[in-house]
C-alpha cells in the first residue's frame, strides 16, 4: 500500500481527510490515494461529478464543512490535506490543529505520492493543463502507463488523475501560490511566464522570482523545456543555463546559434487542418510533422513542449507523435457543447481562458473554425484584483471577437472591490458600442444572446467561473421550438 514512500510518510498518508475534496487539485490526489489502497474521507461545499466519482471509488464524503467530519473514517485521519484557499478558521482545519494531526498542503501530499517515480512537471502562466494532458496522453499511447495529476479532466478518459504502473509521474505544477516549489522534477516544462496571481504574489517581480526558485528544484542532471517565443520563458532559459541546467527550447525563436545547448524544436510552419493543425518543426535539424486535433498555434506549441518532454523521458518519437495526433482535448479547453440554431449551423463552445493572453490566443484560434460566421464571446471576469489590474488588456483581447458579452466578476476567493465590475472591461472594448454588451444579471444572459446570434455563428463562453453553465442552456435555448404534431 505504501508504494515507495518513506515509512513516516506512508504512516501519515494511511488515512487521509481532504478539505474541499471536489476541487480539481484535491480530487486528483484523492483518486491516487484511493487507487493505492489508502482510506480517504473529505468534505466539499456541494455535490459534483468529482464528488460522486470519488464516493464510487470508496471515499467517505460529507457536504458542508464541520469538525465532526474528521470522524468519517474509523479511527480518524492520520493527516489532513488543505489548499491555500482554506483559511485557519475553517472548522475542519481548526479541529485538525486541535488534535495535533499532520496538516499537509495539497502540493506536499502530491509530492509525497511522486516518491519513487521519475517526475515531469509542467508549469507556466498559461497552457499548463493542456500541455500536461498532451504529455500524459502521448506517454499512454507509448504504453508507458504514467501516473498523472492534472488540473482538468481528459476528454478521452474523463479523469484528472491516475495511479499508473509505470515509473513516470506527470503533474501540472501550480505557480499561483508558489506551491510547485514542493516538487523535484527531472523534467520541467515552462510554457510561459507572464504577470498573474498578483493577489498572492503582490508584484510582477515576486511572481517572476518564484519561477527562478523553481529552477533550483530540478534534479541534478535534469532538463528544462522552455518556450523561446515567450519573453518570460526565454529569460528563464538563460537563467537556467547560467546555473548549469540543461535546456531545450521550442517555438519559432528556438534557433539560437549562440546558445551552448541544443536548440530543441524550431517551429518552421503551422497549417490549420480539419479543425486541428499540422506543425512542422526542426527537431535536431530533422523535419518532423506534429499533428494536433485542437486549433490554435498556441496549442501546437504546447504539443511540441510535450514532445520534447516525452523524448527526455525515453518515449519513442513515433509513439509520441501518434499520441499527440490522437489527443482529444481537455474539458473546458475549447470544449464543444453542441450545435443549435434554426438550421443547426450555430456552434457552441466553452473555454477556461481567464487571463488576457489566454483570451486573445483562444479567440485567434477559433477564427478559422468560425468560417463565414461571426465569433460571439460571452466572457466572465475572474477575481476582482485581476479585473482591476488587466481590464484594458482584457478589453483589447475581447475585441478580436465580432460580438462581446461581458458578465459581472466571479469573485471566487476575493471580496468585492468598490468600483470594480465587468463594466470596467466592457466600457473599454474598442468595438462599436452596439457590439459590446455588459450584462451583470446571470439569469438574463441567455435571453440576451438569443437576440444576438445568427446562422453560422460560433458562440464561446469563456472564464474560470460558473460561466461554463451557460453552454448547455444556450444550446437548448437557441433551438427553434419543436412544432412536430403529436
Amino acid at each position: 500500500m505504501s508504494d515507495d514512500l518513506p515509512a513516516a510518510l506512508a504512516d501519515e498518508l494511511a488515512r487521509v481527510h481532504l478539505v474541499g475534496i471536489g476541487g480539481a487539485g484535491m480530487s486528483g490526489i484523492a483518486r491516487i490515494l484511493l487507487a493505492t489502497g489508502r482510506a480517504v474521507s473529505g468534505s466539499d461545499a456541494k455535490e459534483s461529478r468529482a464528488v460522486l466519482g470519488l464516493r464510487a471509488q470508496g471515499a467517505a464524503i460529507a457536504i458542508g464543512q464541520a469538525a465532526e467530519n474528521l470522524d468519517l473514517l474509523v479511527g480518524g485521519p492520520t493527516s489532513v490535506v488543505v489548499s491555500t484557499a482554506i483559511r485557519e478558521s475553517n472548522p475542519e482545519l481548526a479541529e485538525a490543529r486541535r488534535r495535533g494531526l499532520t496538516v499537509l498542503h495539497r502540493s506536499q501530499a502530491l509530492a509525497a505520492l511522486m516518491a519513487g517515480h521519475r517526475v515531469a512537471c509542467v508549469a507556466g502562466t498559461h497552457g499548463k493543463t493542456s500541455t500536461t494532458s498532451m504529455l500524459t496522453v502521448a506517454l499512454q499511447h507509448c504504453r508507458l502507463d504514467p501516473s498523472f495529476a492534472i488540473g482538468g479532466d481528459l476528454n478521452d478518459s474523463g479523469a484528472n488523475a491516475h495511479h499508473g504502473t509505470g515509473g513516470i509521474f506527470v503533474a501540472e505544477a501550480d505557480e499561483s501560490d508558489g506551491s510547485f516549489l514542493a516538487f523535484s522534477p527531472s523534467v520541467a516544462v515552462v510554457t510561459n511566464v507572464e504577470a498573474d496571481h498578483l493577489d498572492h504574489h503582490g508584484t510582477e517581480a515576486a511572481y517572476t522570482a518564484v519561477f527562478d526558485a523553481f529552477l533550483d528544484r530540478i534534479e541534478p542532471g535534469g532538463l528544462l523545456v522552455c518556450c523561446a517565443d515567450d519573453p518570460g520563458s526565454a529569460r528563464l532559459a538563460e537563467t537556467a543555463e547560467s546555473r548549469g541546467i540543461r535546456v531545450r527550447r521550442y517555438g519559432r525563436a528556438a534557433a539560437t546559434p549562440e546558445s551552448t545547448v541544443d536548440s530543441g524544436a524550431v517551429l518552421v510552419d503551422y497549417r490549420p487542418v480539419d479543425g486541428g493543425a499540422v506543425a512542422t518543426v526542426l527537431l535536431d535539424d530533422v523535419r518532423v510533422d506534429v499533428r494536433v486535433a485542437v486549433p490554435g498555434e498556441h496549442m501546437a506549441a504546447n504539443a511540441i513542449a510535450a514532445l520534447l518532454a516525452g523524448l527526455e523521458l525515453g518515449a519513442p518519437l513515433d509513439g509520441l507523435l501518434g499520441g499527440l495526433a490522437a489527443f482529444g482535448g481537455v474539458r473546458r479547453r475549447f470544449e464543444f457543447k453542441g450545435r443549435t440554431g434554426r438550421d443547426g449551423s450555430v456552434r457552441v463552445y466553452d473555454d477556461y481562458a481567464h487571463h488576457p493572453t489566454e483570451v486573445a490566443a483562444q479567440l485567434r484560434a477559433v477564427r478559422p473554425t468560425a468560417g463565414d460566421g461571426r465569433v460571439v464571446v460571452i466572457f466572465q471576469p475572474h477575481l476582482y484584483s485581476r479585473t482591476r489590474l488587466f481590464s484594458r488588456e482584457f478589453a483589447e483581447a475581447l475585441a478580436l471577437a465580432d460580438e462581446v458579452v461581458v458578465l459581472d466578476v466571479f469573485g471566487a476567493r476575493e471580496e468585492p472591490e468598490p468600483g470594480v465590475s465587468g463594466a470596467l472591461i466592457a466600457d473599454a472594448v474598442p468595438l462599436p458600442a452596439e457590439r459590446v454588451h455588459y450584462e451583470p444579471a446571470f439569469d438574463r444572459v441567455v435571453e440576451l444572446v438569443r437576440g444576438l446570434v445568427a446562422d453560422d455563428d460560433l458562440v464561446i463562453t469563456m472564464g474560470a467561473g460558473d460561466v461554463t453553465m451557460l453552454g448547455p442552456e444556450l444550446v437548448a435555448a437557441l433551438k427553434p421550438p419543436d412544432r412536430t404534431p403529436p
